[in-house]
């Protein structure tokens, strides 16, 4: 069996994380036991919610454990099986993590599925036809529910999750405006991924810019918001919430370093009678069959085209990882181990 290399989280950050939280090392991959299977990792997904469990603290997930794997979304291949639903050769997708090779039982559920790369690139199924498009299904399918015409915005919108909104939202009949950070990444979020106005965060970087920003793109106010940001940025969409707007809470970006995250004025979540909540994708893994049909049907018609920035290397996930905490990123963050 092949020599592994891994990254594990050595140390917990206090503050901002840094790479000396993390610890490059190699371990030996065990012999397969009868229902096992080896897969030979092709691409690991870097994530937001990674740096919330960093933190030892309450949070919907346990904290992710010290001196083991960075757990984290992989694609690749099976290189040996001992199950007979998976075959060498297979592309699968699982939760492998921040490793090159995994050892995975075939009957865990949620663990590891195949999937189709002739229609659908193996990178998509840790973005566009992954665990960020589900999220943005769901919160704009199940919480947002808009009807056609409504005003939506999405925070983080060229990221893999806003990206999927943007194409879920027009195929919708929505109008859908996005915040993100730097002109080039709003040129791109309305010429590439067809968003109908896109906010520049950096150019609007308190509440009142932020505001009249969002006045000036949604005329007649927004029906619903998808969140991934927090921060003053939602103190601004609440200013501009129609009545009965809905909120679909998915991440907290600006308190992930454990600094608090107080709002404004959380009276207009009364004022307005806005339904606001928060939900994990991972808790409706029976939705997951129908929204990755429809993420599917838009990248093969051409509807949904991701960015993604890949990093090169299992070595350079933390500095990727870190960057896309910054926004440094274009796009879904990734890193090739082939």
């Amino acid at each position: 069996m092949p020599r592994n290399p891994q990254i594990l989280l050595d140390n917990r950050p206090q503050g901002e994380a840094t790479v000396d939280n993390f610890r490059l090392t190699e371990a030996d991959t065990p012999a397969l036991a009868p229902g096992q299977v080896l897969v030979r990792h092709h691409y690991l997904s870097l994530d937001p919610y990674m740096r919330g469990r960093m933190n030892d603290s309450k949070s919907y997930a346990a904290p992710q454990p010290l001196g083991q794997v960075m757990q984290g979304g992989t694609v690749g291949v099976v290189e040996e099986s001992r199950h007979p639903r998976f075959q060498p050769g297979d592309s699968v997708v699982g939760m492998g993590g921040w490793q090159t090779y995994s050892v995975v039982d075939g009957d865990a559920p949620g663990m590891l599925r195949k999937v189709d790369t002739a229609h659908v690139p193996l990178s998509y199924y840790l973005g566009a036809v992954g665990m960020p498009g589900v999220t943005a299904w769901y919160g704009l399918d199940q919480i947002i529910a808009p009807k056609e015409g409504d005003t939506l915005v999405v925070s983080a919108a060229t990221g893999a999750v806003g990206s999927a909104f943007a194409a879920l939202a027009r195929a919708r009949k929505c109008r859908v405006v996005g915040i993100a950070g730097g002109p080039e990444k709003c040129a791109y979020a309305v010429k590439e991924l067809g968003f109908d106005h896109c906010i520049d965060y950096r150019a609007h970087p308190d509440v009142k810019s932020m505001a009249g920003a969002l006045k000036a793109a949604c005329p007649d106010g927004i029906d619903g918001y998808f969140e991934n940001v927090g921060g003053y940025i939602l103190d601004a969409v609440l200013l501009r919430m129609n009545a009965f707007g809905r909120i679909a809470l998915c991440g907290m970006i600006a308190g992930y370093d454990g600094q608090p995250l107080p709002m404004a004025n959380p009276a207009l979540i009364l004022i307005n009678r806005l339904k606001v909540q928060g939900f994990i994708v991972s808790e409706h893994m029976g939705m997951w069959p129908k929204a990755l049909a429809e993420l599917s049907d838009l990248v093969q018609l051409g509807k949904l085209r991701p960015r993604e920035s890949v990093a090169q290397g299992l070595a350079a996930a933390p500095e990727a990882f870190l960057g896309m905490l910054k926004g440094k990123n274009f796009g879904k963050q990734l890193v090739k181990l082939v």
